[in-house]
């Protein structure tokens, strides 16, 4: 058998040709399906989140700034070495702005303000070696949660590398 057709015309057209009664309602729903199709990139941005609140995104500020996000409870360490982990640290800070800082509560061995390699920019935290334990518990008392540059400090006791 042919499966081909044998050239006649159906009665019933695909769309192109008069449908009776009232047209209205038709356009409308066909008007309202236009409008709500997606792009596929819309369809793929909505995928992976970016389409979902448009109103959080709007609130966005889009000179490349990041939105503010709270503020992360920091990981309290317990002071079992003289050397000290700075957090939170001024951009601006130097070593002997530190050096000057730490002196205040006990004798200080070592300020190292940690930088990336390829600009030398802070990362924005530092390491403190001071002479006893016993200082360095001190000066974890006294400077943790103290505004320093603009900035509250987090100062706690460094991890040590033997984990």
């Amino acid at each position: 058998m042919n499966s081909y057709s044998s050239g006649r015309r159906s009665r019933r057209s695909r769309g192109g040709g008069r449908r009776r009664g009232n047209h209205e309602p038709f356009r409308d729903r066909q008007g309202a399906a236009k409008t709500q199709k997606k792009t596929f990139w819309q369809r793929v941005a909505e995928f992976f989140g970016n389409g979902r609140d448009k109103k959080k995104t709007a609130a966005q500020p889009r000179n490349g700034t990041q939105p503010s996000r709270p503020a992360r409870k920091p990981e309290r360490i317990e002071v079992t070495s003289p050397r000290l982990y700075v957090g939170n640290l001024s951009f601006d800070a130097t070593e002997s702005d530190l050096f000057e800082l730490f002196n205040g509560v006990g004798h200080v061995q070592n300020a190292e303000v940690v930088s990336y390699r390829h600009n030398q920019r802070s990362k924005g935290f530092a390491f403190v070696q001071m002479q006893t334990i016993e200082e360095a518990k001190r000066a974890v008392e006294e400077l943790h949660d103290k505004e320093f540059l603009g900035r509250r400090l987090v100062v706690s006791g460094a991890k040590s590398d033997q984990h």
